[in-house]
């Protein structure tokens, strides 16, 4: 079996990155539509793993609610830079968002707004995958 298309060789991430993917595929359409609505947003996150090595997935929570990889065709309205280790401990909500931004551990470029959102999908999406 050929591994997922969001998997990464040595991102454990990309694990919580395929998980997310399902959930929004599999999520009642009614329930879809609102998240759309409320957040109308598409993220990158760029992870940099121990090894020092960057991957990047796009979570479209807009015109087509999913995860991909980097393809030109999604125009990032947030980047969020965080290390592999940081965004599982955020996943798992052991590492709150607000207090990583502050301490550095989380960059954000782009609408500032929209990161409020994302706690929303990331829990919406967890409680789906069962994270």
């Amino acid at each position: 079996m050929s591994p997922h298309p969001l998997a990464s060789e040595g991102f454990n991430a990309s694990e919580i990155f395929v998980l997310m993917d399902s959930a929004l595929k599999t999520v009642d359409k009614g329930e879809l539509d609102e998240v759309v609505k409320k957040v109308k947003g598409v993220f990158q996150f760029d992870v940099k793993n121990k090894a020092g090595k960057t991957e990047s997935w796009i979570l479209d929570v807009n015109s087509a609610p999913g995860v991909y990889k980097p393809d030109g065709k999604r125009k990032p309205d947030l980047i969020i830079s965080v290390s592999d280790e940081d965004f599982i401990a955020l996943a798992e909500e052991k590492l709150n968002p607000q207090k990583a931004f502050i301490q550095g551990k989380i960059k954000v470029k782009g609408k500032m707004l929209l990161a409020a959102k994302l706690d929303r999908v990331m829990k919406q999406a967890k409680a789906k995958a069962s994270l």
